[in-house]
């Protein structure tokens, strides 16, 4: 049985009255596949063109490997000068990708070919619009972005899979202590639920986003993607209206960031240990007690 995923509801257009009552308010997630059909972008943003305006910037890459427990989240595995990053990830398969990368500190120029989506809602923080690059066969990591905000994620050039939870789901999903993302020792695409019960029967929604589509992830939504073909993404970031969100974006970048930082500094593998095997234990109190309700 495994997981239980139902599509993700797509439209061509959606109305900014249509969005808020039935996907910003209740939080929950769309595909919006015409939202950038007036954007240069979309037809602009070739590889080739995006190595024209970036170069031979030297980038981090990451793979699909395990964290190090003795090093910082997201401390790169290789390092690469873009234009032959996307040579590669365009010519072959490969685990690599590029993560959180602001190109537009490199090309700022690329900013006039999006528009942010402020007729849907407010709140956009238009200083970290971030691009995210991947070669087929290269995952995300099954995560929650730690701030909190609400992410319009559009896909250029290929073919991507996600696969999304609602927060409600944490402790099934093995949520890591003092952190926003989940034991990394299952496949979410094809989870073995007899080794980790407590998936079996978590509801999600999954899609596979094409060229030009836009994805609209509410605050809190853990996702894990996975490239199909070399290709990239755009992520653009709103903050939620709620103080109380907010609030809770400070508490989790303050103690999930701060303060899981300076323990794994600290303690290294014995942390580590520690946090993988309560994760473990309260995943089976959740699925014992038939949570979440």
């Amino acid at each position: 049985m495994s997981f239980i995923l139902r599509p993700i509801d797509t439209v061509e257009n959606i109305s900014p009255e249509d969005f808020k009552k039935n996907y910003l308010n209740p939080r929950r997630p769309l595909v919006i596949k015409g939202m950038t059909k007036n954007w240069p972008a979309r037809d602009k943003w070739t590889p080739e063109y995006l190595k024209e305006v970036v170069g031979k910037k030297v980038v981090p890459l990451y793979d699909n490997s395990k964290a190090d427990p003795a090093k910082p989240i997201n401390s790169s595995a290789a390092e690469m000068p873009f234009d032959e990053y996307i040579d590669l990830i365009k010519s072959q398969p490969t685990e690599l990708r590029i993560f959180f990368f602001n190109i537009f500190k490199q090309a700022p120029q690329l900013l006039d070919d999006i528009v942010f989506p402020k007729d849907l809602m407010g709140g956009f923080i238009e200083s970290m619009p971030s691009m995210f690059f991947g070669g087929s066969n290269s995952v995300t990591f099954l995560h929650y972005d730690i701030d909190l905000p609400h992410i319009f994620h559009t896909h250029f050039g290929g073919r991507k899979h996600v696969i999304l939870f609602e927060n409600k789901w944490k402790r099934r999903l093995y949520c890591i202590p003092n952190a926003t993302y989940a034991l990394e020792d299952y496949d979410v695409a094809n989870p073995d639920t007899k080794k980790f019960p407590a998936l079996e029967g978590v509801e999600g929604t999954e899609v596979f986003l094409e060229h030009g589509d836009t994805l609209f992830m509410p605050t809190g939504y853990w996702h894990w993607m996975k490239y199909i073909d070399g290709s990239y993404s755009l992520s653009l970031r709103a903050w939620d209206a709620s103080v109380t969100r907010k609030a809770a974006s400070v508490y989790n970048l303050a103690v999930k960031g701060g303060l899981d930082s300076l323990l794994k500094m600290a303690f290294k593998e014995k942390y580590a240990k520690y946090r993988e095997q309560l994760a473990i234990k309260w995943a089976e109190q959740e699925l014992a007690a038939g949570k979440p309700y």
